[in-house]
């Protein structure tokens, strides 16, 4: 188990890393953040000895950090509502990308992973890399069939780093919200246990192809959109070999025009795939970033990169849906209805006055295009009545919100006079026709009173299992919980100070690492 002592320690290097780049400004001159973490700030501020002036430059410090940072801010950047607006603005602009690992360092991972040859696997590898994160770096290669592959591999040490990493964010977050208030409200040990869950299963390139193919076998049915195809003979936790895919980035706009993709359309069919992954299917691709999104010659929209997906129940999608068209229609009764059903808002708040503060945040936007108002906008509007009603985080929908801002943001360069409400608002109707109009509710209806009916003989055999038939021996009586001498603990007298100074410089440091405040 790490020290107490070593987490400070990693925090403090990390805030002074932070303090270079000013990204502890914020937290310094806001009156919401406690006495000892402004000390903290002040202390890691005059050690770092920077004096410079301008915008603090919060991506370049987690850059600076390390790999785990990175991720750690890509997640921060969907949480304007714990780190600032502005502190999430310039997170977005975090580029996960490192120098490359030697080619050699490569070659021998992959032979490691599969106990065999390269040249049993691969004709060809491109030495130079096609990309370096902070995870993994991508290879082009041929396969000893003859096909041209992608080749992913994680970087050596990688997963004990990021262990070593979380394992200090975790508990810095613990201390951090135990301090309670708005610390609780916001829930940093929560939002730090989805980060270590996302990261772990990137770090898994099985459960990265596995992911892509549950997206393929979900999005089959949608034209123009495609998922590359998995190698599995050269896959394995460390190596994910898939296929090569020739075509245009959709970031660069100037190729898609030359090559005489109609820009507009691809933007509408980028919007309502996500929406079919994320409400239809309930498992989408939560990476959508310009990087990992190609157009091929023929039009077709292809993705990349499935180590960051997101999840959502089939209840949580009925609320999604019914909020979405709420918003796009003008019904802020119902979205606010909806929040209180969902347990979203506590009770005890009037749901018509949070129907008002939902209409001063949709209403502006309504019937604009994304160039005056924005999806991005009205999340920051959302965020910004959390506070006045009480509403914790949300964690399986932070990645939604996230990848909404991505999409947006795409669509908007494709197409800078699109509507979003205007796109999402037709499939949205027609999906919560489908789903929750009458003839689906009689439907969910017998389906779930059948299985109740077809669990009912499991369940008298439980019951009879837990209270047989009196007889035999007697039941013998509760025995007294006794402490062995060999597992007494000893208990020092005065220890307690020294945990509660750990616990108060952990959260200070925390708000170092997070490099940003509380909502301003």
């Amino acid at each position: 188990m790490t020290k107490p002592s070593t987490h400070l320690f990693r925090l403090f290097i990390w805030g002074v890393t932070a303090a270079r780049h000013r990204a502890l400004v914020g937290i310094e001159s806001d009156p919401n953040t406690p006495p000892p973490v402004k000390r903290m700030t002040k202390l890691a501020r005059w050690i770092s000895f920077t004096g410079k002036s301008g915008e603090p430059d919060y991506a370049t410090a987690f850059q600076k950090i390390g790999p785990a940072a990175i991720k750690l801010g890509q997640t921060l950047a969907t949480r304007p509502d714990l780190v600032g607006e502005d502190a999430a603005r310039n997170l977005l602009s975090l580029q996960d990308s490192l120098p490359p690992v030697p080619f050699a360092l490569i070659k021998a991972e992959i032979e490691r992973s599969f106990e065999a040859p390269i040249e049993s696997l691969f004709t060809e590898i491109d030495p130079a890399p096609v990309g370096a994160a902070s995870i993994a770096q991508v290879h082009k290669g041929v396969t000893t069939d003859g096909t041209i592959v992608a080749i992913k591999v994680l970087r050596p040490g990688i997963r004990e780093r990021f262990a070593r990493d979380i394992t200090t964010y975790e508990w810095a977050a613990a201390h951090l919200e135990a301090m309670g208030g708005e610390a609780a409200r916001l829930r940093p040990a929560l939002t730090i246990a989805n980060f270590k869950r996302w990261t772990n299963r990137e770090l898994d390139l099985r459960r990265e192809a596995a992911s892509a193919s549950e997206l393929d076998e979900a999005m089959r049915g949608i034209a123009d959109y495609c998922i590359p195809e998995i190698d599995w003979d050269r896959t394995n936790g460390r190596v994910m070999t898939i296929e090569w895919i020739d075509g245009v980035k959709i970031s660069d706009v100037a190729a898609l025009k030359a090559a005489g993709h109609d820009l507009p359309d691809i933007a509408r069919r980028l919007v309502l795939a996500f929406l079919t992954q994320a409400i239809s299917a309930g498992f989408f691709h939560a990476d959508m970033h310009q990087g990992n999104l190609f157009v091929r010659p023929n039009g077709d929209i292809v993705a990349i990169d499935f180590g960051i997906m997101g999840r959502i129940d089939r209840r949580a999608r009925q609320w999604l849906a019914e909020i979405l068209y709420g918003l796009t229609t003008g019904n802020y009764k119902r979205v606010a209805e909806i929040h209180f059903e969902a347990q979203y808002v506590p009770s005890y708040h009037s749901v018509d006055e949070f129907a008002t503060a939902l209409r001063a945040v949709g209403e502006p936007m309504r019937g604009k295009p994304v160039s005056e108002l924005s999806v991005g906008q009205m999340l920051d509007g959302l965020f910004a009545i959390t506070r006045d009603f009480d509403m914790q985080t949300q964690p399986h929908l932070l990645l939604l919100q996230k990848t909404m801002v991505m999409v947006e943001g795409i669509a908007t360069q494709l197409d800078p006079q699109i509507n979003m409400w205007d796109v999402s608002a037709p499939y949205v109707r027609s999906w919560i026709r489908d789903e929750l109009g009458p003839e689906s509710a009689l439907a969910n209806r017998i389906k779930e009173d059948t299985e109740t009916l077809l669990r009912i003989p499991a369940l008298v055999r439980r019951l009879e299992e837990q209270y047989p038939p009196k007889g035999g021996a007697p039941e013998p009586p509760p025995l007294p919980d006794i402490e062995l001498m060999w597992e007494r603990r000893t208990r020092p007298a005065r220890r307690w100070p020294g945990f509660l100074l750990s616990a108060a410089l952990g959260a200070a440091a925390l708000w170092g690492v997070t490099a940003a405040g509380w909502l301003g």
